[in-house]
């Protein structure tokens, strides 16, 4: 458990799932932290009926969980995602809410821009990376690396791999088979939670990452699986041939590759881009 501040002192229960790989928030604390109302848990009481009346599933995708309380013991309380509480700020009349209404008409917007020229999200995420202080030699290699991984992720489902699982299970095969650590190890080892891996990794790190998936793409187009298993070998294959360099490397250098040092420790912010709030 750990606290989290938003809305100035405001202070927001939060709770970190490791196996889902998400924050949960107490929707109490985010809806007293937007209205100001001296009695939330009647406010949002009062707002699930109201949602409901309205055939709104909001209030059944909370689900609960025991936080700390004022008196130092836990109790059972209505807890949301991210994506979520994204949602509920949208049926929330509140001068607080309005920035958050806004970003979200933005952020919508942009998508639909996007998906009239994809060229626009490469000038997007450009200007997103340097305004968190990565170098243009980085973001050129990261640039670089989501063309690969596009590359594998279409080469995949021309293999008949199409669930988010699936996608999952062959990419830790990659990164187990190249870094020595499954995915999550490979977070957990630079202190990460829901932070993207790859904006986190050092440029030799991404560089061999990079050449881990595009040697999967390129077996996997000579080989063409037929199966998920088989898959799952071309993918620790291609990982394997990552995995060798770095041990070339490591043995030449004396050091180890897989470094500890994330964006933080880089110099790089990794503040959610969110509106600031009064």
């Amino acid at each position: 458990m750990s606290n989290i501040k938003l809305f100035q002192n405001q202070q927001i229960r939060s709770h970190w799932d490791a196996e889902r790989e998400q924050w949960l928030f107490s929707v109490i604390d985010v809806v007293g932290a937007l209205t100001g109302s001296a009695n939330p848990r009647k406010y949002w009481s009062v707002l699930k009926t109201r949602l409901k009346k309205e055939g709104s599933q909001l209030a059944t995708k909370c689900s609960q969980l025991k936080m700390p309380s004022a008196d130092g013991k836990s109790y059972r309380t209505d807890v949301a995602n991210t994506e979520t509480l994204l949602r509920l700020l949208q049926s929330i009349p509140s001068p607080k809410a309005e920035p958050f209404k806004l970003w979200l008409a933005q952020v919508g917007y942009e998508r639909l821009e996007e998906n009239e020229d994809p060229e626009l999200t490469i000038d997007r995420a450009l200007a997103t990376y340097l305004a968190k202080g990565y170098t243009k030699e980085w973001i050129n290699q990261r640039l670089k690396s989501i063309e690969v991984r596009k590359e594998l992720t279409d080469e995949w489902e021309a293999r008949g791999v199409s669930k988010a699982a699936e996608f999952a299970i062959l990419t830790d095969e990659i990164t187990r088979a190249w870094s020595g650590l499954t995915t999550k190890a490979y977070k957990q080892h630079k202190n990460l939670k829901k932070e993207n891996l790859r904006d986190n990794m050092t440029n030799l790190e991404l560089v061999l990452n990079m050449l881990a998936e595009a040697t999967t793409t390129e077996i996997s187009k000579e080989i063409k699986p037929a199966t998920f298993d088989e898959n799952k070998k071309v993918a620790k294959q291609g990982g394997d041939v990552a995995g060798n360099a770095r041990k070339d490397i490591e043995s030449k250098t004396g050091k180890s590759v897989i470094s500890r040092q994330n964006a933080k420790s880089l110099g790089r912010s990794q503040k959610p881009e969110l509106p600031e709030t009064e």
